[in-house]
């Protein structure tokens, strides 16, 4: 039997914050956020911390990145995130130190139970751990964890946890080589 939408509803608390706060935030975020020149990642990062994010030391967040609750973003230091990236979060997304998550990639950590009738929303934290490079384009679906030093091709979709010091490319991506470095 398909979705009855018409019983969907979202879960009490879903999104982490009163509907006043989530609605400020997407202003300031289409506005203050958005239209700041590149070069003010300062600015960038006060924002995300003033609307709840764990935002650490010389973090590079460039002003298309476009986050659905900043409350659940945890990135580590010296980490950058490219143009067009979407930090889909409905869930908690963990990225670690000197990651790098490259222009147009997807961090989704929502979906819907395709199998209940009220189409019920769900959301599985992503963490993305230390020395990891999500390439250009990559879809990374909810529950994954990226382990450290992992380098994701580009254009990848990631649907299992990747291991640590790999090379790992395709769709699905699967590790093809060690990560060694010099």
């Amino acid at each position: 039997m398909p979705q009855d939408l018409s019983k969907f509803k979202i879960p009490k608390n879903f999104r982490g914050r009163n509907v006043i706060i989530v609605q400020l935030w997407w202003f300031v975020q289409a506005t203050l956020f958005r239209f700041s020149p590149q070069v003010m990642y300062g600015w960038r990062r006060f924002l995300l911390r003033l609307f709840g994010a764990k935002i650490g030391k010389k973090v590079i967040i460039r002003p298309t990145v476009k986050i659905t609750y900043p409350w659940r973003i945890s990135i580590g230091k010296n980490s950058w995130i490219g143009d067009e990236v979407t930090l889909y979060s409905l869930g908690e997304i963990e990225i670690g130190t000197n990651v790098v998550i490259s222009q147009k990639s997807y961090l989704c950590t929502g979906s819907h139970d395709y199998t209940k009738e009220n189409f019920l929303i769900f959301s599985k934290k992503i963490n993305i751990k230390n020395g990891c490079w999500i390439a250009t384009d990559v879809f990374i679906s909810p529950g994954i964890t990226i382990e450290e030093n992992t380098v994701v091709g580009s254009r990848s979709s990631v649907y299992e946890n990747l291991p640590k010091n790999k090379i790992c490319i395709g769709n699905p991506a699967k590790p093809i080589k060690d990560r060694i470095m010099d």
